[in-house]
């Protein structure tokens, strides 16, 4: 499993490689930054205890795109994301590598419509202070769809994400009392905002 993870990371990047020789019209490699308002799931205190949602904050991603084809075109991107979700007080911090996948139509003129599978790869996980090392997978896919407007070398695209299934961090919180374990569900849910800009 760890060694299929690795192939599709690896198949993204190289994908965005190959971009940066390929001179054809409506292909291009570039760079893209943005922020991220973001939850993620429900957080138990304990076994049988009622659920606590999120509020949502303000992340951040960073990272590059490819982009081949120009009126149907196909745009793979590797980005660095650091996301952070308010339960009460505490703070639950992640940071990822994401890797959407996507398949966008030009509806109207600059405009187009885009979606596609995200894979993630949870990199560090932290919850008011603590480490946390025991998610269950730290490989997830989501989902990506949204619209965008391209003006010449720069773009800006409003998205929406949402994880496909449960992907729970477990940990024993201290302050709850000894033994106590605490569960969030670290799926994303949240809309991206992104600028890029193709070289």
């Amino acid at each position: 499993m760890k060694n299929l993870k690795k192939a599709a990371f690896l198949a993204v990047a190289f994908a965005l490689i190959g971009l940066t020789g390929s001179a054809q019209k409506g292909n291009a490699f570039g760079f893209k930054g943005g922020l991220n308002y973001s939850a993620n799931g429900d957080y138990f205190e304990s076994i049988g205890d009622n659920a606590r949602n999120p509020d949502r904050n303000i992340g951040y991603h960073i990272g590059v795109f490819g982009k081949i084809g120009d009126q149907l075109y196909f745009r793979p991107e590797l980005v660095y994301t650091a996301t952070r979700s308010e339960y009460d007080s505490n703070d639950f911090n992640i940071q990822k590598i994401d890797a959407p996948l996507l398949v966008g139509l030009r509806v109207l003129g600059p405009l187009s419509v885009f979606g596609g599978p995200s894979l993630q790869y949870i990199l560090d996980t932290e919850f008011d202070g603590i480490d946390i090392d025991n998610v269950e997978d730290d490989f997830s896919v989501g989902l990506n769809f949204g619209i965008g407007l391209s003006l010449n070398k720069i773009g800006i695209d409003l998205r929406y994400e949402r994880g496909f299934s449960n992907n729970e961090a477990t940990f024993i919180n201290n302050n709850l009392g000894e033994g106590v374990a605490s569960r969030i569900d670290t799926r994303p849910d949240q809309l991206i905002l992104s600028l890029s800009i193709a070289l």
